[in-house]
């Protein structure tokens, strides 16, 4: 049997572990381990970084690609069965935990007219962002709301939820994203079905957006005191509006273009504790300047065409593609299109970074030096 080895961790640096192998210190490694130990210098330098190393890996899914076996889950398996009939994204770096990047999990959810899968609520924050179809619905503690393509629906932690199509609707697919993987690390995790297993429809329908999605205004008098969202629903024709129309008053960020984030109307921070939304703008031609952030990001193209490089990899996107950003990795991004725009949802663990005090942004100089933007 080989005798492990702490060479490859050493570092020629003062204030870092480099300390050589010898036949008394492995036999004394040796013994530590037998008691359930060890010492810090043998693993000091893999475990405390320089910098962020993330071990998911820059990926693209092609919807031309998966649509036809996403559609092939409505044969084999149906809701009742399966609980959610969902094909998941598996990011080839985190397949033991089965997320799409970092502590982020997402699946593309396939329903037939007249489905309805069974109620239920979890730890984990979760949303929608509807890819096809017409006539989907979700009910969230009893508020219901009709959803159609590119619109973007919260699922909040504990709340309990359900999905379906209406009967005169058309089969529908929509991406769930979720932050299964992060609820899994901190061993925090609880799902529960529905003692009925549907829930009552306790208001009018669409009544959030109704409520709070009003423009600049918020209802007088109205209390909420949920830490997520009381809009549940942030439909796609006035979000694109809000693009379009400060498009024409900036020249945006040099990094994400036109860039807006989904936002709780009730504090002005993030749709929920754990995970944060944005929507972006790239104008015809424009291509963006590469940035790297503490934070994994599953973007979902939601308009137009263009490409991304990641980590410097290129990877062309189109309507309904999914693609990933690992943490600390540079990326950028561009229109492919001189005459029309393009846009890209996407949702975020940067809540949990600035809650933490752990956001950091920087820039990839021109001559390939870094520039801190935000910490």
């Amino acid at each position: 049997m080989t005798e492990p080895s702490y060479d490859q961790y050493r570092e020629e640096m003062i204030g870092r572990a480099n300390v050589a192998d010898t036949p008394e210190r492995l036999a004394y490694y040796k013994r530590l381990s037998a008691l359930g130990t060890g010492a810090l210098w043998t693993v000091a330098n893999k475990i405390e970084p320089w910098e962020p190393v993330s071990t998911s890996t820059p990926m693209i899914w092609r919807y031309r690609d998966l649509r036809e076996d996403v559609l092939k889950a409505l044969e084999l398996v149906t809701p009742e069965q399966a609980g959610r009939r969902v094909v998941y994204l598996e990011n080839k770096g985190r397949a033991d935990v089965v997320a799409a990047v970092g502590w982020l999990y997402s699946g593309l959810q396939v329903m037939a007219p007249g489905e309805c899968a069974s109620s239920h609520r979890h730890s984990a924050s979760a949303l929608r962002f509807i890819m096809e179809g017409s006539g989907a619905f979700t009910n969230v503690d009893g508020h219901k709301m009709m959803l159609g393509a590119n619109d973007f629906v919260l699922t909040p932690n504990g709340t309990w939820h359900e999905h379906g199509v209406a009967e005169d609707g058309t089969i529908c697919i929509w991406q769930d994203g979720l932050d299964i993987p992060l609820m899994n690390a901190l061993e925090a995790n609880f799902y529960e079905v529905h003692p009925d297993l549907q829930q009552a429809i306790s208001y009018a329908v669409d009544d959030s957006t109704a409520t709070w999605a009003g423009a600049g205004l918020r209802p007088a008098g109205v209390k909420w005191a949920k830490p997520y969202s009381p809009l549940l629903k942030y439909e796609w024709a006035p979000t694109y509006e809000a693009l379009s129309r400060y498009a024409k008053v900036t020249d945006g960020s040099p990094y994400d273009g036109i860039l807006m984030d989904y936002v709780n109307p009730n504090t002005g921070g993030p749709v929920m504790q754990t995970i944060g939304a944005s929507m972006q703008l790239l104008r015809p031609g424009e291509r963006t300047k590469a940035h790297r952030q503490t934070g994994s990001f599953v973007y979902q193209c939601a308009k137009g065409k263009g490409w991304s490089i990641i980590n410097g990899q290129h990877f062309d996107w189109q309507e309904r593609d999914i693609f990933v950003v690992p943490a600390w990795m540079y990326h950028e991004h561009a229109n492919a299109s001189d005459s029309s725009d393009a846009c890209l949802f996407s949702f975020h663990d940067l809540p949990v970074m600035r809650a933490l005090g752990l956001y950091r942004e920087e820039a990839l100089g021109e001559n390939g030096g870094h520039q801190p933007i935000m910490s």
